[in-house]
């Protein structure tokens, strides 16, 4: 049966796979369509259209746009984005530029709790300008201070923990206007990281619609059932887009697969069409 993915990550920023390697395991997925949507970088998506040339999978140019609302840090993703509008790509690179004032801070608290870590190490093992947290995690992976990516950041790197170093970030509006105005669809990341519940949530997603939101990511690899079908319907009520994806990012996420996610999601391909329909409007 034959799926969608629109949400997928490259060793562009924080994946392990070349984009190229990632089309191959969608193939295997029976992936017809696939977002390649790289952290604050779209570098990665030509690359991802060459190597679907010969497997006939659609790429949809995408990014995962990272944004703060004053409580806890909200992802944006944009589909259908123009990569070659400058002053998008200007606006992706001030983000980059963020990660790379702050990560040297993260490495300073690391080896100030006596992890033998540089920030050299980090930008060598990710090889991209893109480089964040997940990077940092690697490092201290592969110097065996932790056994995974989740202790990493349960020990060291999650908010509150002693190596976290908060972000200069646009607001959620912002980084919706910014992909609108590159032409793309803002679709809503995880919506499990928006704080609210409820009427709380309904609150804020309207209050992003009104924005220019244009839909949710309903489909996700860590959502439950009742989760899926409350986001499903909060997304229809609103009128705005169902999407979906797995988060694919390969080591660091090792129960995500491409397509499949933790092994039971599958995104429908009809979902394809109105988010198409929307970037064309």
């Amino acid at each position: 049966m034959s799926r969608i993915d629109l949400h997928l990550h490259t060793t562009h920023s924080d994946g392990s796979l070349q984009p190229s390697e990632v089309l191959a395991l969608a193939k295997k997925a029976n992936v017809t369509a696939l977002a390649i949507t790289d952290h604050d970088i779209t570098s990665g998506i030509s690359e991802a259209k060459a190597a679907a040339q010969h497997l006939g999978i659609e790429v949809i140019p995408g990014v995962e746009v990272s944004s703060y609302d004053g409580r806890s840090e909200l992802h944006i993703l944009g589909y259908y984005v123009e990569c070659d509008d400058s002053l998008f790509m200007s606006r992706l690179a001030s983000l980059r530029a963020s990660r790379h004032r702050r990560n040297p801070l993260i490495i300073e608290r690391l080896r100030e709790a006596g992890l033998d870590v540089t920030y050299d190490e980090v930008r060598a093992l990710a090889g991209t300008e893109s480089v964040g947290r997940p990077h940092i995690a690697q490092l201290l992976m592969r110097k065996k201070y932790v056994s995974s990516a989740k202790e990493a950041f349960d020990r060291y790197l999650a908010e509150g923990k002693p190596a976290y170093v908060a972000r200069e970030l646009p607001t959620p509006e912002e980084a919706i206007r910014w992909i609108r105005e590159a032409r793309g669809v803002a679709v809503l990341a995880h919506p499990t990281w928006v704080k609210d519940t409820g009427d709380g949530l309904r609150s804020c997603i309207t209050a992003l619609k009104e924005a220019g939101l244009g839909g949710v990511e309903v489909h996700y690899s860590t959502h439950s059932k009742s989760q899926t079908a409350s986001y499903l319907e909060l997304t229809q009520r609103l009128g705005l887009l169902v999407t979906g994806g797995s988060d694919f990012h390969g080591i660091t996420k090792p129960d995500i697969e491409v397509g499949y996610g933790r092994g039971d999601l599958r995104v429908d391909p009809a979902l394809l069409e109105p988010l198409q329909a929307a970037a064309r409007a």
